[in-house]
């Protein structure tokens, strides 16, 4: 295999220091133009690259960032890694991605395997099944920054971005009600995580602030909020004695598979029963009605993850105070659940 040209073999080469070497092919300004010319001409001619691991032992930076997402698969995670790597692309940091698959021991190993690794920073989105961030605190000790998305941990000090669950399930909930419904179900989330858990609470409580009743048998429990879980709550609902007349979702994939279900026993959306999902996933405008939805802004959450961190990252102070920042959600109102 052939030796890697070095500064040294440059150095050599031109009768010059290494340490000019590597100042003209960084373009020092104390370093003549005549020199950086000669040094890349000889550079290109050798076929040097330079090594940026060592140059990041010697900037004590890498300009890489770890980010560790539940699943790739899933609509929201990749447009919040399209949200990061586009914001580090522009600013010359390079992106690794880890997927803990929603398991918590998997998330463990991960965060050893980034204690190992140089990373100048860390974003991260909690499975489903951490309830415990202690795997994250060597992170703090080893004065690498943490910024959470989505997922995030209430007993964890790191910055977060977050949308507000409880509103927008509110405002969601709200419009079906607003729209003549008054006896509307919902399909929720796993209620051992905090986002699912303020929807479920947003949705209460649009309820009880129109004196609606809060019917507990309305309230379809779910673990992952898959498509197919959402075909088993729409049938539990063809079992009642009495349908809902609108159902909030607590994301597009069971709002969807509802409305198939419905459709296929002669259920008319939304004269019969309005729907309302959560994510604006792109089946949401494919589907027949198409669905109204919450866009909780998925691109913009990466691309504020990555600012807030890597502004950490190249902040000199020794203390960095952690940061919430909370983005608008918007509701996008479609045929699923236009009344009239």
């Amino acid at each position: 295999m052939k030796n890697r040209i070095t500064l040294k073999d440059l150095a050599k080469d031109l009768n010059l220091s290494p340490s000019t070497i590597s100042r003209a092919l960084g373009n020092h300004p104390a370093i003549s133009d005549a020199t950086k010319k000669r040094v890349q001409k000889k550079a290109d001619e050798k076929g040097f690259t330079p090594n940026s691991i060592a140059s990041s032992f010697r900037m004590k930076k890498t300009r890489s960032l770890g980010v560790i997402v539940p699943r790739i698969d899933i609509h929201f995670h990749s447009l919040v890694i399209s949200g990061i790597e586009d914001f580090a692309y522009k600013n010359n940091y390079n992106v690794t991605i880890y997927q803990s698959k929603d398991a918590l021991k998997r998330e463990q190993e991960i965060t050893k395997i980034l204690q190992t690794r140089m990373v100048d920073g860390i974003i991260s989105c909690l499975s489903i099944e951490t309830t415990n961030c202690k795997h994250f605190k060597k992170f703090n000790k080893l004065g690498v920054p943490l910024v959470f998305y989505d997922r995030v941990p209430t007993d964890f000090d790191a910055s977060k971005i977050v949308i507000n669950d409880f509103e927008s399930s509110f405002t969601a909930t709200e419009h079906l009600i607003k729209s003549g419904c008054k006896r509307i179900g919902h399909i929720a989330g796993n209620q051992k995580t905090n986002i699912f858990k303020a929807r479920l609470e947003g949705y209460k409580a649009a309820l009880k602030s129109y004196d609606l009743p809060v019917d507990e048998t309305l309230i379809m429990q779910t673990n992952s909020l898959s498509y197919d879980e959402g075909v088993a709550c729409a049938k539990k609902y063809l079992s009642l004695p009495e349908l809902p007349d609108g159902l909030f979702c607590a994301n597009d994939y069971t709002a969807v598979s509802a409305i198939q279900v419905f459709r296929k026993n002669e259920i008319k959306i939304p004269q019969q029963v309005a729907i309302v999902g959560f994510s604006n996933y792109p089946i949401s405008r494919i589907i027949e009605p198409n669905l109204t939805t919450v866009n909780d802004r998925a691109f913009h959450m990466g691309e504020a993850s990555a600012k807030l961190l890597i502004r950490q990252i190249e902040d000199n102070n020794d203390i960095i105070d952690s940061e919430i920042i909370t983005l608008k959600t918007e509701l996008i109102i479609r045929e699923s659940s236009r009344i009239g």
